[in-house]
């Protein structure tokens, strides 16, 4: 295996030619202050002289989001270290499949042109993107990844519940439980997380901000990194609607999430703007990590 082993061109399943033998990814990052990173491609490459996102293709064993920054640092010299990756869009023509990681910039990073498919870099206003001459595939795609743009996926994790809702012997050990589940959640935290139920729909996969919330016996846990533990001195549902209320005050554009069974809970979340999710939904991804 060589680091150029994806290249190559397909034909998809829908009679489209495109480029990379295991699929394709590019790195959607955006700074508010300065927009989105836009990419001129060189004249000779595949569509050529249009505008699109730093990518290409993805090598044999290697993850979407890896291919996307390893690219970007390729073309426009990002460090992989200094993109947090936010979310993730999946474009499937069942033999070729291109995902987009948009992803924000950790400090202040600059961006230039380090490969020959590379004619220009510019930072561009989201509201300019489509007056550019932009790659096919880019333009049809735009609209809906504007939507997510910027946009976190905060999950507020109504901890009592997700535990009690499988029954297997939580009840000896609350804490211990309670720990368990953050492991688990910090993993996921990590490797991402893709559901019909969640914005997007199917096409989507989210890199979430996770919040615990406990209560009881298993008040206490710590914090780890992935998971922000929080103890609910009271009514635990009343700690859950206000960490889901200062979420949406905090990032009114962020999806909130919270993962609970409880009809009253949920309905007082929606009341806030979150949207609910289940605990079964929540436990068969944690299961798989």
């Amino acid at each position: 295996m060589t680091r150029q082993d994806g290249n190559g061109f397909v034909k998809c399943d829908f009679g489209h030619r495109h480029w990379g033998l295991h699929g394709a990814a590019g790195l959607l990052l955006s700074d508010p202050a300065r927009g989105v990173l836009l990419q001129r491609r060189a004249w000779w490459v595949h569509h050529g002289r249009t505008w699109a996102l730093p990518g290409g293709a993805v090598e044999a064993g290697e993850s979407a989001r890896e291919a996307a920054t390893r690219e970007a640092h390729e073309e426009a010299d990002i460090p992989p270290g200094l993109v947090r990756p936010l979310s993730a869009s999946h474009v499937d023509h069942g033999n070729w499949r291109y995902t987009t990681i948009l992803a924000a910039p950790i400090g202040t990073l600059s961006a230039r042109v380090k490969s020959a498919e590379s004619a220009e870099l510019r930072w561009v206003r989201a509201g300019e993107v489509a007056r550019f001459r932009l790659h096919r595939d880019f333009a049809v795609a735009w609209p809906g990844l504007r939507e997510h743009l910027d946009r976190r996926l905060v999950l507020v994790v109504d901890g009592a519940n997700v535990v009690g809702s499988r029954p297997d012997g939580w009840w000896r050990d609350r804490r211990g439980a309670a720990e368990r589940l953050r492991d688990k959640l910090a993993v996921l935290a990590g490797t991402g997380l893709a559901d019909p139920g969640l914005p997007g729909g199917g096409e989507w996969s989210w890199w979430p901000k996770i919040v615990l919330v406990v209560e009881g016996k298993a008040r206490g846990v710590a914090t780890v990194p992935g998971v922000e533990v929080v103890d609910a001195e009271g009514e635990g549902d009343d700690k859950i609607v206000a960490v889901a209320r200062e979420a949406r005050e905090a990032g009114p554009a962020d999806h909130v999430v919270v993962v609970t069974a409880d009809r009253e809970l949920r309905s007082r979340a929606e009341a806030v703007g979150a949207s609910p999710f289940g605990p079964g939904a929540l436990l068969g991804h944690l299961d798989s990590v």
